[in-house]
């Protein structure tokens, strides 16, 4: 059936399931599973993480929610990494890895928060007093 064009509900769904599966493999566990199961190992599947790249591409990757997941897209492409990730030790350090990130970002931008938020505050500027304020 060649030609047979996707209608945009089609399309619509496509999108959606394939922006879901995308973040799943920022899910260290997740990639084990998979990786246990065989499917890193079959042919298809890797084509099919070639195929998913695309999420790296502006216009697509503002849809996600856990940008991370693309770094491990880029890490699927390696056969050396879909091999590690058989092993349960490898998923349990990627976990703690970002656990680690996740941590550590998250305590240096409230930092950089907090010091914009001070260097705002003395920049704005003092409203001038009149010295006229009467109380009626």
């Amino acid at each position: 059936m060649a030609g047979v064009m996707e209608t945009e509900e089609q399309a619509r769904t496509r999108f959606q399931l394939e922006l879901e599966f995308v973040q799943c493999l920022a899910n260290p566990n997740y990639l084990n599973f998979l990786a246990q199961r065989g499917y890193l190992r079959e042919k298809p599947f890797v084509n099919y993480l070639k195929y998913l790249l695309y999420w790296k591409e502006p216009e697509y990757a503002k849809f996600l929610k856990y940008p991370h997941c693309l770094h491990m897209l880029e890490l699927l492409q390696y056969e050396h990494f879909r091999k590690e990730l058989v092993n349960a030790q490898c998923a349990k350090f990627i976990d703690e890895q970002q656990i680690l990130h996740w941590q550590h970002y998250s305590r240096k931008r409230t930092r950089l928060q907090q010091a914009l938020a001070e260097q705002q505050q003395q920049q704005q500027p003092q409203a001038p007093s009149h010295g006229n304020t009467t109380s009626k």
